[in-house]
């Protein structure tokens, strides 16, 4: 078995390897992580400063605005959350993570812990999980009963369509990783010290129930997407790019005064799909493979 050749460098072995390869990346151009957030940090910035534009139009008008921000455990809807708020006025939004319920919240109705937190005139109100917990992690964990389940689904639409009616703009994201891709982000949460606090014990069950939450996703996306209070999918492998076309997204839903026409608010069909789009390409996987994949 051939040793890997090394060469001494200010009294220090390098792998001579390492070195060829190091000098190829540079030749080719190879964008360093830094200058690549650097530059992905700044793509982001005139749509952050249209955001500022949007928050200020809905403060002015006495709006509310409330944005969902659901799917798969490790998907990135944490991340994009950040990018949204960054620069935006504290004082005219919130976003709001709820816990499991407690015992007395459980004896209330179920939209009541949400509720609460419904924006007042003029406020975005972004949450990080939602109402649809029922639909998605509550369901797959047996952590409600099948009336319980079954209520919620009959009724979402009904309680979403008297929120817009009554002057509140509702988007609603779902970000769809890939298995493989959420396998990839667990395993560094597993090794980053950083990260470490990420990973629950539902997450380590999230790849071996990676079916039951598909099979969830397409009820939830079948019976409660509509056209008042439509889904968007936003397909999450390339954190960057999902976070780009979200803020996109959520531009779109509100016309606000000031907008720079000189941006392109057009979303990219590979990273937004719309719900009815999502539920038609999951019908073709299953007829095709046997059953949904994504």
């Amino acid at each position: 078995m051939m040793t890997e050749e090394k060469i001494l460098i200010d009294g220090e072995e390098v792998e001579l390897q390492k070195l060829i390869d190091d000098y190829r990346k540079k030749k080719s151009g190879v964008e360093s992580k830094a200058k690549r957030k650097y530059r992905e940090a700044q793509e982001l910035k005139p749509y952050q400063a249209e955001l500022i534009k949007l928050q200020k139009h809905l403060e002015k008008n006495n709006q509310k605005m409330i944005i969902l921000f659901e799917g798969r455990d490790a998907a990135g809807k944490g991340g994009t959350i950040r990018r949204v708020t960054r620069y935006m006025n504290e004082k005219h939004y919130r976003v709001v993570a709820l816990g499991k319920p407690t015992e007395e919240q459980r004896t209330q109705w179920y939209y009541q812990k949400y509720v609460q937190h419904f924006p007042r005139g003029g406020e975005i109100v972004l949450f990080d999980r939602s109402w649809y917990n029922r639909a998605m992690v509550e369901s797959v964990f047996g952590f409600c009963t099948p009336k319980e389940y079954e209520d919620f689904m009959s009724g979402v639409k009904g309680f979403e369509k008297d929120l817009i009616k009554q002057g509140t703009t509702l988007v609603k994201l779902y970000f769809s990783v890939s298995k493989e891709e959420q396998a990839r982000r667990f395993e560094k949460r597993k090794t980053d010290p950083l990260r470490q606090w990420k990973l629950s014990e539902i997450d380590v069950q999230a790849q071996e129930r990676w079916d039951d939450f598909t099979n969830t996703k397409y009820e939830m996306l079948r019976r409660t997407n509509g056209h008042m209070n439509p889904w968007t999918i936003i397909r999450s492998d390339d954190k960057h790019k999902a976070r780009l076309e979200a803020i996109k997204v959520i531009l779109n839903s509100v016309r606000y005064e000031g907008r720079d026409e000189t941006l392109d608010y057009v979303t990219d069909p590979e990273i937004v799909v719309s719900g009815a789009r999502e539920l038609e390409l999951m019908e073709a996987e299953r007829v095709k493979e046997g059953k949904f994949l994504r």
